[in-house]
């Protein structure tokens, strides 16, 4: 089973906080005062995005493939 990747790019500010953005999901971004603080907080807000566009019926099509129904 192929799993879908996420992209997650980071960047230090100049005023040393770090920041970490995910391209595919617009708007999804978070700082942090430490590169591994940022990617958490990204990663957790991309997972409660993803979930709120779930709920709403949303497409999602960096997730394709993620989900198998059996039948």
């Amino acid at each position: 089973m192929e799993v879908a990747r996420v992209r997650i790019e980071t960047e230090q500010e100049n005023d040393g906080r770090w920041i970490a953005e995910i391209p595919d999901l617009p708007g999804v971004l978070a700082y942090g005062t430490t590169r591994d603080e940022a990617i958490a907080r990204v990663e957790a807000l991309a997972l409660r995005v993803i979930a709120d566009r779930l709920d709403y019926g949303e497409a999602i099509p960096e997730l394709n493939g993620l989900f198998a129904v059996t039948v």
